[in-house]
């Protein structure tokens, strides 16, 4: 886990995008917000919290996954590629793969600001030879990548199996706006979270320590800062369950009893056990990551998965259109 420390505070200036996702997901009858808000400064740090946990095998089994096979990836891929990280939080995993692909620079993409400079310093000082050029962006769109690695052949890391948070139309929609990020000819490495023991699945969603908890009830303590909110916390708790039809974990905020809140002047009534849905987590069979790939636009090029079939990383390339089946 991360060390408590002290840190700035953060600006409580209204993101425009974020006011609008929230008085919008609370308008519906199914309440939601995007699980894209999580991550302010405070957010950023539960979550790294919550790779830690036992209960939450899927960060330490990809990074023994990495461990093993960063080499095959540096083969394959070749050198002096420029190594685009989407979503890249604080970059623990990326020094496994920079290490054994010598790339020609390396752009870390994240939302979160103060905390994507941190760590893109943090990783210079440890590969100080190495170009990073951070970029703060929201991924979901495509992004304008650095003058510095317009001529560079790009390999994409997305870990985490962060895809998983997608419905399936997003995420053939961002692989395809990643391939116009880094353009065709370019490689990806994805991890992608594998179907599993329900029991296995809860217990990653929902820790006995309450960090996952606490981590989703931020999103309503930023709410309150940045966008004059009044929810009482205490009359929300953390939820996870397994839906079996979209073979997905989500995570809600449920309401423990009726309750009624403004936010930006806007008032919201919810009834005890109604819930905000803030996060999903989609797991994968082999066969369905890779139509998933395909049907983004990328080629699986290798796969590699642990001995109980947790989790897998697999290698794809984006190449041209072809012109007939």
């Amino acid at each position: 886990m991360l060390q408590s420390q002290t840190v700035p505070p953060e600006t409580t200036e209204a993101d425009p995008a974020f006011l609008a996702d929230v008085l919008d997901g609370l308008s519906q009858r199914k309440k939601a917000i995007p699980a894209r808000w999580f991550y302010d400064r405070r957010g950023s740090e539960l979550f790294e919290e919550i790779t830690a946990l036992p209960e939450y095998y899927p960060t330490r089994t990809e990074r023994a996954l990495l461990a093993a096979h960063s080499g095959d990836v540096g083969r394959i891929a070749g050198k002096g590629r420029a190594v685009v990280e989407f979503g890249s939080g604080s970059s623990v995993k990326t020094p496994l793969l920079l290490s054994q692909v010598a790339p020609s620079a390396y752009v870390p993409i994240d939302i979160s600001g103060d905390f994507l400079r941190e760590s893109a310093a943090a990783l210079s000082g440890r590969f100080p030879d190495l170009t990073v050029l951070p970029v703060e962006a929201n991924f979901m769109h495509p992004v304008r990548l650095p003058a510095e690695i317009a001529g560079l052949p790009k390999l994409g890391f997305f870990p985490g199996s962060t895809i998983g948070n997608l419905v399936p139309r997003s995420g053939v929609n961002l692989l395809r706006d990643m391939i116009e990020t880094m353009g065709v000819g370019s490689m990806l490495l994805i991890g992608m979270d594998q179907v599993k023991d329900t029991d296995i699945l809860i217990g990653a969603y929902d820790d006995p320590a309450g960090i996952t908890a606490a981590f989703n009830l931020n999103l309503l303590v930023r709410i309150n800062r940045e966008l004059d909110g009044d929810i009482p916390i205490d009359a929300f708790k953390h939820r996870a369950i397994w839906n079996d039809t979209w073979s997905r974990i989500e995570m809600h905020l449920a309401a423990t009893r009726d309750v009624g809140f403004m936010i930006a002047g806007r008032h919201f009534e919810m009834g005890a056990d109604e819930t905000i849905h803030t996060e999903n987590s989609h797991k994968y069979t082999p066969r369905s990551g890779r139509q998933l790939l395909a049907a983004g636009g990328w080629t699986p090029l290798r796969e590699w998965s642990d001995d109980k079939g947790m989790f897998s990383l697999i290698l794809a390339e984006a190449r041209p259109e072809p012109i007939a089946p």
